[in-house]
């Protein structure tokens, strides 16, 4: 018999003889007609056999579940404070002439909880912490409702004699258990309060409840395509539908198509007639569309994969209805029979009664000059031309190299700039001024572009030629000629930066650049003969290969680079790279590792015993910080769609960052592996379980799941004897954080706790990279503009990350009176600087 509990998740009994057994013999009843009838904790199930006209045996059960020995600890913790502490709250109610026994409200439940936990930041958030336990059946509504609801006369029972919730304890074991509980419900809350609300009826959806539902559309892969609009519309008519079976036929091939469908848990598989099995869906992706769209009957057959899958459905009638609605808000311009520019309406603005503007429409496709004209006109000039810039100008101008190269963007900022002779009509005074509205709203946008690159336009020679031909014109207004002097002086900064070295204002924006651009600097390369024998020399850090041989070698010579990894071949997943120089026909096999690339042979664990857990933390984020602000967000762009994409783009400090990260994850595992010891390896543990706590309370994010990915690698994973000495309290920190890497809906867990955050902070950059990655390899990214518009968010949270002044994050968080205490500094930064990691630390 297949039972299934709140959240429509199964539970499986074979009935035998007068007892039960939970998850064996599924087959036994299979071909049979089964009946299930549910009173309270109990179930009544009858079967009749096939072929059978009479029903053979009915049972009484409990109604087993499956229910996470982690919820119910800390639904007995939150019991025992309660009835600790506020014995009053459960008592008989009285409502509507009729008496509820031993209940309490939804409201009087919510106040609680956010008396609790001061770092509740909505009513909300603790509706979704009760959700939790409603939906494991250990609190229940006295009408078996299925929602949580934060009002007076709804009525809530603790299941306490059915799951043990009675614990005694003393006074400081309970508080810490409750911290414990409240950190784990808030962290499920989030979740079961989305499945709460998406288990609505669409109209009884309230604006939170929407509001809740659009921000997670963001993150599915299936609705990142799609407009804002779009989006909002869909959160107010998505259906939540959840089937428990696997093999249960969705629809089959030839049916008419009623629905379109998002999978918000589990998979299905895609098969047609005479094909078989085609391919398989999974968490994120949709199915459904093509018959919505041509009114054509389905093409194939979806089965669910596995058992208990959700799906977010949109119907037929919504569905037509949204895309009449985006067609009726879409304005398309078209020259010479061709569409060079698609805008679609901005149903905030319509909403606030905006009209006459050209920023109430958001350009969803067009040609790159044309997106450039409409941009221009959403530039914005008050009295003094120093109106902020939109935010979709910087995402044009941070992004422009992707579809518009400085070879092409020049040229049409020049057409942009009129000539009073190219004007045919108004008078005079009305030409002048729509010339210098025009010329004032190109400047700003070009002095927008070269605060943004800063020196890094020193490196695209087309667009410095350009710009200093543009701004060396005379001009006859006093607003524009400050603009365009204050253009020209950087231009001309750009070129020769000592000529301004006593301007101030120059000054700190080139020190403040110089920081963030060092790449633009020498670097020293140790380069490698077939002996072994090294050769150290200077080079620019773009240097290319070519460079580097004509640096050793003599001309003429034929010569190759061989990059050498630390076991002799493959790849390699941190930074153990050697270059050796070696003629075109040498045989490679007979190179050989050097013995630096393999690694320590012995563990530092004595030093690290003395090194207290907060002073390493605060280095290796400084380290960090430093190394983060080095990279300009730019090459984030280069990185995401290819380097090999823009001739001479670098991208050395993003890369460098992203190693880091490796590092410090295969460093943890290295050091605990190499500790031969268990007593010292326990304490050594420890030690980076309490590093990784500072780390995430320092909001170095990269360094934190860093140490947590390398705590969680199957080498340390493995080491039972290890994680027994490990104190409970401190297990109890380690697994709250690994909830933390949890990387089910797009990483949920992760983008929740960063949503909380406020800047600086450093990001987990794998994970930002690998989310833009994945979407930019979707078979939906067919539009560049919506390619870049999302690339374009990313590079404005690694801006967000980094709006501050130049402070180390330690100075930032240290002990209130700007001293932060570090101990033997030199030591402790050569350490975070130089991790000892072996070679096959991975395998």
């Amino acid at each position: 018999a297949v039972f299934f509990r709140p959240d429509s998740s199964e539970l499986c009994v074979c009935v035998s003889g007068g007892g039960s057994e939970v998850g064996k013999n599924r087959e036994s009843f299979k071909g049979n007609t089964v009946r299930v009838v549910r009173k309270g904790k109990f179930v009544v199930a009858a079967y009749r056999p096939e072929n059978s006209s009479s029903l053979i045996a009915v049972f009484l059960f409990i109604f087993f579940k499956f229910l996470s020995d982690r919820v119910v600890k800390a639904a007995r913790s939150v019991y025992s404070v309660m009835i600790e502490r506020n014995p009053g709250l459960i008592r008989d109610r009285k409502y509507h002439l009729k008496t509820y026994r031993q209940c309490c409200s939804g409201k009087e439940l919510v106040d609680w909880l956010m008396k609790q936990n001061e770092c509740l930041q909505s009513r909300s958030q603790a509706v979704g912490m009760w959700q939790v336990l409603v939906d494991e059946g250990i609190i229940v509504h006295v009408k078996h409702e299925l929602n949580f609801h934060d009002k007076d006369t709804q009525f809530y029972r603790f299941q306490d004699s059915e799951f043990g919730l009675n614990h005694v304890t003393n006074e400081k074991e309970l508080e810490d258990e409750l911290q414990e509980a409240l950190s784990l419900l808030s962290q499920l809350g989030p979740d079961a309060l989305l499945t709460m609300i998406l288990r609505k009826c669409p109209s009884q959806r309230s604006a939170e409840d929407l509001e809740v539902i659009y921000e997670e559309l963001l993150h599915v892969k299936a609705a990142a395509h799609l407009s804002t609009s779009v989006r909002k519309e869909l959160a107010a008519v998505l259906v939540f539908e959840s089937h428990a079976k696997a093999g249960t036929v969705l629809f089959s091939q030839g049916d008419k198509g009623t629905s379109w469908y998002i999978i918000w848990k589990g998979s299905v598989n895609v098969i047609t007639h005479g094909k078989g099995l085609v391919t398989t869906l999974h968490e994120g992706e949709d199915f459904g569309q093509l018959a919505l769209l041509n009114d054509a009957p389905r093409a194939a057959t979806i089965i669910l994969r596995e058992d208990n899958c959700h799906f977010l459905r949109v119907d037929k009638q919504d569905f037509i209805r949204i895309l009449k609605d985006v067609e009726a808000n879409t304005v398309r311009l078209q020259e010479h029979g061709k569409t060079v520019l698609v805008l679609e309406k901005s149903t905030d603005w319509a909403a606030q009664g905006g009209a006459g503007n050209n920023s109430k429409y958001t350009v969803m496709s067009g040609t790159p000059e044309k997106i450039l004209e409409h941009l221009l006109e959403t530039v914005k000039l008050d009295s003094n031309g120093n109106d902020a810039i939109a935010p979709c100008v910087t995402d044009f101008l941070l992004t422009h190299k992707v579809f518009m190269p400085s070879s092409h963007l020049c040229p049409a900022l020049h057409h942009q700039y009129p000539l009073m002779a190219e004007l045919s009509e108004g008078t005079d005074q009305e030409k002048a001024s729509y010339i210098l509205s025009t010329k004032q709203k190109v400047v700003k946008l070009i002095g927008q572009w070269v605060a943004l690159y800063g020196l890094l336009l020193k490196e695209d020679p087309i667009a410095l030629d350009s710009l200093e031909v543009r701004l060396q014109s005379p001009f006859n207004h006093s607003v524009y000629w400050n603009i365009s002097i204050l253009m020209y002086l950087w231009v001309l900064f750009l070129r020769n930066t000592h000529r301004y070295s006593t301007s101030s204002v120059i000054k700190s924006a080139y020190l403040d650049m110089f920081w963030r651009l060092c790449l633009f600097g020498a670097v020293l390369y140790e380069i490698y003969r077939p002996d072994n024998k090294p050769l150290t020399l200077m080079l620019p850090v773009n240097t290319s290969v070519q460079d580097v041989l004509s640096a050793i070698v003599k001309p003429g010579t034929d010569h190759i680079l061989v990059k050498m990894n630390s076991t002799g071949g493959g790849t390699l997943y941190i930074e153990r790279v050697f270059l050796f120089y070696v003629p075109r026909y040498f045989s490679f096999y007979l190179l050989m590792p050097l013995a630096e690339q393999q690694g320590p042979e012995r563990g530092t664990t004595d030093i690290l015993e003395q090194m207290c857990s907060k002073d390493i933390a605060n280095e290796l984020t400084n380290y960090d910080w430093e190394l983060f602000t080095a990279m300009h967000e730019v090459e984030l762009v280069y990185y995401i769609f290819g380097r090999h994409k823009f001739p001479g783009a670098i991208t050395a400090n993003l890369e460098r960052f992203v190693r880091r990260f490796n590092e410090v994850q295969y460093w943890v595992v290295t050091e605990l592996c190499l500790c031969e010891d268990l007593v010292k390896r326990a304490i050594l543990l420890k030690k980076f379980i309490k590093i990784a706590a500072v780390l995430k309370d320092q909001k170095n994010l990269n360094s934190f799941f860093a140490v947590m990915f390398g705590l969680s690698n199957s080498a340390v994973h493995r080491l039972y004897k290890t994680w027994e000495r490990i104190p409970s309290k401190t297990k109890r920190i380690y697994y709250a954080y690994e909830r933390l890497m949890d990387p089910s809906r797009n990483h949920r867990a992760y983008r929740l706790a960063v949503a909380k955050l406020s800047p600086p902070y450093i990001p987990f950059m794998p994970l930002l990279l690998k989310g833009d990655r994945y979407l930019l390899e979707s078979e939906y990214f067919i539009n560049p503009l919506r390619e870049i518009r999302m690339i374009a968010k990313t590079v404005n949270i690694v801006r967000a990350c980094r709006t501050t002044s130049r402070l180390t994050l330690t100075q930032r968080w240290g002990d209130g009176s700007g001293n932060v205490r570090l101990q033997h500094w030199q030591g402790y930064r050569s350490k975070v600087k130089q991790l000892h990691v072996h070679a096959e630390v991975n395998g």
